[in-house]
């Protein structure tokens, strides 16, 4: 499953309701409550990375909620992928908020 060239981006690295303990990896100020992976996905379609969506998969620390989770082409640190996708969630949240 490992692959060297792929990062594998979780819903839960987003979630505002998660501390750092529970599998969050961006800082609060960059979380969303409660992100779904079809958002994950948009926000990495948006910001033009190559991804596969796994939708069927658990996230290890809790494997009974099929949360989904997305493979990434690896051209920069793990970090730095999660923090912009982070970003861009926020701008979808932001977007998608407003009063048509």
């Amino acid at each position: 499953m490992r692959k060297q060239d792929k990062a594998i981006i979780w819903p839960a690295y987003f979630d505002q309701a998660k501390s750092r303990g529970e599998g969050r990896r961006v800082p609060k100020s960059l979380a969303v409550p409660s992100p779904k992976i079809d958002e994950v996905t948009e926000a990495a379609r948006k910001l033009g990375l190559e991804h596969e969506v796994r939708s069927e998969v658990g996230y290890p620390k809790t494997p009974w909620l099929k949360t989904g989770m997305l493979l990434v082409e690896k051209k920069e640190p793990k970090e730095q992928i999660i923090k912009k996708i982070a970003k861009q969630l926020l701008k979808i949240r932001s977007q998608s908020q407003k009063p048509q």
